[in-house]
């Protein structure tokens, strides 16, 4: 059995997004700069962790920060919901593709696939036994513990810039699962099943960047493995410097870290690449995203001040004050540099989520350890089935529960749920105190069949959970107490996140209520460009259509397609 129990950053995962996009140029969307010839760029900011709610106090309690001038002058989207599970990985790909887990195959950083051979496998004769671990995460890294994952920078860490656009190239390949059709590697860009906004960019011609917190993240070049022209990864589960953790241990360094990715974008406004040291152009489509909130949330103290939230659950402590404020200083330098550099009148901003995090109030926190459930599961499991294995084969416990069996069957699936169902226990509050928790502290158990109709693929596929449990609000799944909040479930605050569209070719409206999901930022990303949204490939799969507004016209709707075609340039997967 292996249990995941991710660290502070994975709690970005449909953390919050920013995207300043080019306006488009003609009758689609209304422009100050109706040239035909402008020039039209996209940068998209994650704030990882940010809610709806954050936004909305944030600029009511600040009405002369950046946020707030962006919301004055743009549409927000107010019941905006990311993808379940609510993680980082399924979040960012879905903006990027317009698309859920049952369509892109990608769930969480850390999964298991039961087609996959494990890593290292170096010999693949038919009918070998497969099923594996599948941890797109900081332990691919040629050095986990190093902020250039390897790549062997001198002058540390200040001369990050310098780290590579090409990741993959700083990934161990003995790391990785192994396709048992052609006995390679599977990297991170070859397990996503469809094509991202970066490729659609990439095919008409339109330079990409991207920003992010591992190479694992190099998943966004899609299938093709050539959509991010510049991807920068600084490896943000790497040693700190002067500090006992990583970059998510200390709010200070993780604004420290975030600060190297906002110099990056501030070059690539100026049209050089992340290092700024070759003058390329401005990106079609760039950006990054930022950690700070999300360890705001997530750590109980840092330098000095209480994170999360005061006892209302909306208001922000004193951490999640100060990190709200950096992300508010940086998006204002953003904003300062476009000026500059005379692309604010064809530049809109979206501004939404990877991922919320729960729960913002304090007292409603039951940390539970997750390890005895598991292990008295195994050990329940194997005493009715003597000599069996193990039946759980991977654990991602968050705020929620994934588990993936040894044992696939109908049965032994709803073994492990009427198991975890009859388990109570004593957990911790907020102050480490003891608190009683019931059922497992789920509220809700898809087990077998009912998991994979849950998500939306037929059973037995190799990806999908084989439980999925939904936890009670307030859950965290932790065997300690250095968290006070986590995402990847499906609670409302995990979930509900902002999309605030704003800028040139966007008028000021009143807050629009009509729910939407964060898959839609990705068509509408190309809508705005001026690209087509059908040439991507999640978006036909699952009609997603772009974010409505009175200055951007709905596309028809795409009808059914019994059999999707290759798109040119970017053939389809066929992995499993």
């Amino acid at each position: 059995m292996r249990i995941s129990s991710k660290r502070l950053t994975r709690t970005a995962a449909l953390g919050a997004a920013v995207v300043v996009a080019g306006a488009l140029a003609g009758p689609a969307i209304a422009s100050a700069d109706n040239d035909p010839g402008s020039t039209r760029h996209v940068l998209l900011l994650s704030v990882d962790g940010l809610h709806q709610s954050d936004l909305s106090w944030y600029v009511s309690h600040h009405p002369g920060s950046a946020l707030a001038a962006l919301s004055r002058k743009g549409v927000d989207f107010t019941n905006a919901r990311t993808p379940f599970p609510s993680d980082s990985f399924p979040g960012m790909v879905g903006q990027a593709t317009g698309g859920n887990p049952a369509t892109t195959g990608v769930y969480y950083d850390d999964t298991f696939n039961h087609a996959l051979l494990p890593p290292g496998t170096t010999s693949c004769p038919p009918g070998a036994p497969t099923g594996t671990e599948v941890a797109y995460l900081e332990t691919l890294d040629l050095n986990p513990l190093s902020i250039d994952a390897g790549q062997g920078l001198a002058g540390l860490p200040n001369s990050i810039l310098s780290m590579t656009g090409q990741p993959q190239t700083l990934i161990d390949p003995t790391k990785l699962p192994v396709d048992p059709t052609t006995c390679k590697p599977v990297y991170p860009h070859q397990y996503l099943k469809v094509n991202t906004i970066f490729e659609v960019a990439r095919t008409h011609g339109l330079r990409t960047a991207w920003s992010d917190k591992h190479p694992a993240y190099e998943i966004l070049n899609g299938p093709s493995g050539t959509g991010v022209q510049d991807l920068f990864t600084p490896e943000i589960n790497s040693q700190a410097n002067g500090v006992p953790g990583d970059w998510t241990s200390d709010n200070l360094k993780t604004q420290q870290y975030d600060g190297y990715k906002t110099q990056a974008i501030r070059n690539e406004i100026d049209g050089y690449d992340h290092s700024r040291t070759t003058k390329v152009g401005v990106p079609a489509i760039f950006g990054m995203n930022f950690q700070t909130v999300s360890t705001a949330q997530k750590l109980p103290t840092s330098d000095g001040l209480t994170g999360g939230y005061l006892a209302d659950g909306v208001t922000p402590g004193p951490l999640l004050s100060k990190a709200l404020d950096f992300v508010d200083t940086q998006v204002g330098s953003f904003l300062g540099e476009l000026r500059t550099q005379h692309l604010t009148d064809n530049t809109t901003i979206i501004l939404s989520a990877k991922h919320g995090q729960s729960p913002t109030q304090p007292a409603a926190l039951t940390r539970i350890p997750d390890s005895p459930l598991l292990n008295g599961l195994n050990a329940a499991w194997t005493a009715a089935h003597p000599g069996a294995p193990n039946l759980v084969a991977l654990s991602t416990d968050d705020d929620g529960m994934l588990l993936w069996l040894t044992n696939r069957s109908q049965a032994a699936a709803d073994f492990a749920k009427t198991y975890l169902l009859a388990q109570s226990g004593v957990g911790n509050d907020i102050n480490g105190n003891p608190k009683p928790y019931t059922t497992s502290g789920l509220s809700t158990i898809y087990a077998g069949s009912a998991a994979a109709n849950f998500i939306g693929v037929p059973p037995g596929n190799p990806r999908v959970p084989d439980l999925i449990g939904i936890a009670q609000h307030g859950v965290v799944y932790t065997g300690g107490k250095a968290k006070i909040a986590e995402h990847g479930g499906n609670d409302p605050q995990d979930r509900n996140v902002p999309i605030l569209l704003s800028g040139a070719g966007i008028l000021g409206l009143p807050a629009n209520p009509a729910p939407v999901e964060t898959t839609q930022i990705a068509p509408t990303i190309l809508r705005l460009l001026g690209l087509n949204p059908g040439e991507l490939q999640a978006v036909q799969r699952e009609h997603t259509p772009p974010l409505p507004t009175a200055l951007i016209p709905p596309i028809p709707t795409i009808p059914p397609i019994p059999t999707i075609p290759p798109i040119p340039v970017i053939p389809p997967i066929t992995g499993p």
